[in-house]
């Protein structure tokens, strides 16, 4: 992030623009929604920016800039269209201390004005560091959409409300009753005018006000593969709703990324054979997150029935009389075999599929491995990667065909995905050249078609 987005108060501040065409009417037009003192120099203004001095929206000098006139002046723009001019203005106010915008000059502005959605007081910024102007504006035709222009009317509105809201605990309580009004209650009435959306805001605080406060819950989340598209809508909503958030190692930043900004968030990470954080530790904060009071999500990769020792955390929140819900995950065997174009069952070939882990508590895990060894068998292997020569062994030692194919999907779902095509003979061996870093998934039994043998990314350059 080269630009770190904030939104600047305006109110009593002055604003100077050079420039007197188009380019300085289009950031005049955005510049006078803002309560700013606008200053603009112009030897030859547009009649437009004329009438708006004679509207006493903004003061016209009808000059060039010269030194001293951006002193004391919070945000300058240079929108002379001649970059010799440009950089002249520029320099002036940079010496005065301004925070300087040249129009179409990314590299020498020290801020940039991004897309605006405007629903005053509810505005959206919408930025792409100069890269994709056509993309911002059409993020914000999109927006401009969805949004309805009643969402400026109910933010007004519940502004003036706020003293009267802070009268419900801070936290939780107050999140309860600003989504009832936004999304339930304001949406309704907002019609009828006013008076009718104030009456039901009396009426809304007056429930919540005699409400008994939420106990503590933990919600046990999928998180997915980790493509946050791949996250299903409730576990977003969980997602948005938390107070506390424990998540595993392999749970992926932009998922992370989509928790409430004032969300506590906890690395619970465990790694096979490597450093991890004790179960008991990650049961220990559970239960006091949600003794306090906390809504918690217990966000663990793929899907948490699977492979996630979800049982073990139950257990302990059920003795401490905790609540608690699933909500399920797309499991990374789902994703990895979509990765290959290929399903996990197939008629004629197999009726059912093995879910499998490479290693349980005591090492390496054992299975009925003759069972497995038979012809048009499948299996996911969670937790492969390191015990692939014990697989193989114990594979190849009940009869197992040498040439039966495997394949390997690292980082499935994600835009640094891999596949690995190999068979069981030759499975410790392709495994250690391709030297995988991430989590991987192995199927026994299962070729990719060659046409999904390309990466996320990859299909999606071919796309554009």
């Amino acid at each position: 992030m080269d630009h770190f987005p904030i939104y600047l108060s305006t109110k009593g501040q002055r604003i100077v623009l050079s420039g007197g065409g188009e380019a300085a009417m289009a950031k005049l037009r955005l510049l006078l929604k803002t309560q700013a003192e606008i200053s603009v120099f112009a030897p030859a203004p547009a009649p437009e920016i004329a009438t708006w001095a004679e509207q006493r929206r903004l003061t016209l000098h009808g000059r060039a800039l010269r030194p001293g006139d951006v002193l004391g002046a919070a945000l300058f723009y240079a929108a002379d269209e001649d970059a010799a001019e440009d950089a002249r203005t520029a320099a002036i106010a940079r010496a005065e201390g301004t925070l300087v915008n040249i129009v179409d000059n990314l590299h020498d502005s020290a801020f940039i004005t991004p897309a605006i959605v405007d629903r005053d007081p509810v505005t959206i910024a919408i930025g792409t560091e100069g890269a994709a102007p056509v993309l911002a504006r059409a993020i914000k035709a999109d927006l401009e959409e969805r949004l309805p222009t009643t969402l400026g009317t109910l933010a007004r509105i519940g502004k003036g409300f706020r003293k009267m809201a802070d009268a419900l605990p801070f936290g939780r309580p107050r999140r309860d009753f600003w989504r009832d009004y936004y999304f339930a209650a304001g949406p309704r009435t907002v019609a009828e005018g006013k008076a009718a959306v104030e009456s039901a805001l009396e009426a809304l605080l007056s429930d919540h006000k005699s409400r008994v406060a939420r106990s503590g819950h933990i919600a046990f989340v999928g998180g997915g593969p980790g493509d946050p598209e791949l996250l299903t809508l409730k576990a977003r909503r969980a997602l948005d709703e938390a107070d506390v958030v424990i998540y595993d190692r392999l749970i992926s930043p932009e998922i992370l990324e989509l928790a409430r900004r004032e969300a506590l968030m906890i690395d619970v990470g465990k790694e096979g054979f490597g450093p991890s954080t004790s179960q008991e530790t990650i049961n220990n904060l559970l239960v006091e997150h949600a003794h306090s009071g906390a809504q918690v999500v217990r966000l663990k990769s793929g899907d948490a029935t699977v492979f996630g020792r979800l049982d073990e955390e139950i257990d302990a929140v059920d003795a401490q009389g905790i609540g608690w819900h699933i909500v399920p995950g797309i499991t990374s065997a789902s994703a990895a075999v979509a990765a290959i174009g290929q399903s996990l069952t197939k008629r004629g070939r197999n009726a059912s599929v093995r879910f499998l882990t490479g290693h349980d508590m005591q090492g390496f895990a054992d299975h009925d491995w003759a069972a497995l060894a038979r012809n048009g068998e499948v299996a996911a292997i969670y937790m492969g990667k390191k015990s692939a020569r014990f697989i193989q062994g114990r594979l190849l030692m009940h009869g197992a065909a040498r040439a039966t194919p495997v394949t390997l999907v690292e980082n499935a779902s994600r835009v640094n995905q891999r596949i690995v095509e190999t068979t069981l003979a030759r499975l410790p061996t392709d495994l250690a050249a391709a030297n995988l870093g991430g989590p991987a998934l192995t199927f026994y039994g299962l070729a990719p078609r060659a046409a999904a043998q390309l990466t996320p990314q990859f299909i999606q350059e071919e796309m554009a």
